[in-house]
């Protein structure tokens, strides 16, 4: 309250991970008052995925319940990962997807099986939680293009040394690297972000949940996102449903050459829905590519 009324524009998080009742509701109503809380959930949850999980193994299940698990009207802030990755003593989430690979193996002229699959998921991980986790969204320091290396501030254990108090922004900008393609897709995903409104638009809508094929869909008004987490399981033809009929195009893909993928998807491609019988909701068919996220936009 006292925030609010001496700086009516500012903007309050909790950092707060029970999920209490209130903690983001007015005042007036009876709750805490601030105007976001922080998803803690969700960075530990993708944590724990890299460090206990195969991914071939990931359960999508549990993807969809900890990014929608919030209450109503509680606005809350998405994010992968955040300080407490990217400080010394633990990894953030590119480092734990590439590890030393980084080094070695981040310029575009290079071939990597690891950076490749890396660079999959850091990317699909990142559009599912800003896409699906909450109300707003966090990114943090250069771990949107996979800096290399961590931050540590100068204290006795280091020789008070600041070698690594810094952030290497350079890398997003050098063009003969692989971190400026994550950092273009970044900029990308925010972007469409952005211009569909999709943090205003709540709970994202479950459309299709594949387990045997790693496949989730679901839509945020005219926008359907697709996402395949298998890691090999590339399908032609493959049916989705949609809520309204239309003709579907893609108009963003993790697999994008300009984001370092291999472009399977055609984006030029047409997708036109279809009745099914006995499903109240129509389908389209679209080559539904292994480790890829596809966001497709609904025309008349």
């Amino acid at each position: 309250t006292l925030v609010h009324d001496f700086r009516p524009r500012a903007v309050t998080i909790a950092e707060e991970v029970s999920g209490m009742p209130g903690i983001a509701v007015p005042t007036a109503d009876g709750g805490v008052g601030f105007d976001y809380r922080l998803g803690l959930a969700i960075p530990d949850f993708w944590i724990r995925q890299l460090k206990e999980i195969p991914d071939e193994q990931w359960d999508i299940h549990a993807i969809w319940h900890v990014l929608t698990d919030r209450l109503p009207g509680i606005k809350t802030v998405a994010y992968a990962e955040s300080h407490d990755q990217a400080l010394v003593g633990d990894q953030t989430l590119a480092f734990r997807l590439m590890g030393k690979e980084m080094y070695e193996h981040m310029d575009r002229a290079s071939q990597s099986p690891v950076i490749d699959r890396g660079m999959a998921l850091h990317k699909m991980i990142r559009l599912v939680t800003i896409s699906a986790g909450g109300d707003a969204y966090l990114n943090f320091m250069g771990n949107e293009f996979g800096h290399p290396e961590w931050i540590d501030f100068p204290r006795e254990g280091n020789g008070w040394s600041y070698a690594y108090a810094r952030r290497q922004w350079s890398l997003a900008d050098n063009g003969l690297l692989r971190y400026a393609q994550l950092g273009e897709f970044d900029r990308a995903m925010i972007a469409l972000v952005k211009k569909y409104g999709i943090l205003r638009d709540g709970y994202p809508y479950n459309l299709q949940m594949d387990t045997q094929n790693q496949t989730m869909a679901f839509s945020h008004g005219d926008l359907l996102f697709v996402f395949n987490w298998h890691p090999s399981a590339s399908i032609p033809n493959y049916e989705v449903r949609v809520r309204v009929p239309g003709r579907y195009r893609p108009i963003l893909s993790t697999d994008e050459r300009r984001f370092g993928g291999t472009e399977r998807t055609d984006m030029r491609g047409q997708h036109f829905s279809y009745p099914v019988q006995g499903d109240e909701l129509p389908r389209i068919r679209i080559y539904n590519t292994s480790r890829t996220a596809t966001v497709f936009l609904r025309e008349e």
